[in-house]
């Protein structure tokens, strides 16, 4: 069983940065690929990006591909996502998730967060 807490978000203009923690509970953090998602109000769900259990895989949606980094500390059961470059369309709940896999696919993982706001606006 892993419990995921996310925190980070906020208010930000366009252009700024955030980074979002999700920190995680249970001995086996590092055995699991981790995840974070978004869904804007009137959206759907979609991957942000992905992490494997060593952090040496990652993968990304295009729609934030060299603009966020998503990194692991296995030592301290946490994932990080430091998000640059924002875009008022980035707005969201932005969700971590633990899995087996490394995949975009939300239903592959298997806990999840409760979700932090991301607010882009001026």
């Amino acid at each position: 069983q892993v419990q995921l807490v996310e925190s980070g978000g906020g208010l930000v203009q366009p252009g700024g940065s955030l980074r979002l923690s999700c920190a995680a509970s249970g001995r086996t953090f590092s055995s699991y690929t981790m995840g974070w998602f978004r869904q804007a109000p009137g959206k759907e769900r979609e991957f942000v990006a992905a992490i494997n259990w060593s952090g040496l895989l990652t993968m990304y949606a295009d729609s934030v591909k060299g603009r966020f980094t998503i990194s692991r500390d296995n030592a301290n059961n946490t994932v990080y996502l430091q998000m640059n470059n924002l875009k008022p369309e980035d707005t969201a709940i932005y969700s971590c998730a633990a899995g087996s896999v490394l995949t975009r696919t939300a239903n592959r993982y298997d806990y999840w967060g409760q979700g932090t706001q991301v607010t882009v606006s001026s």
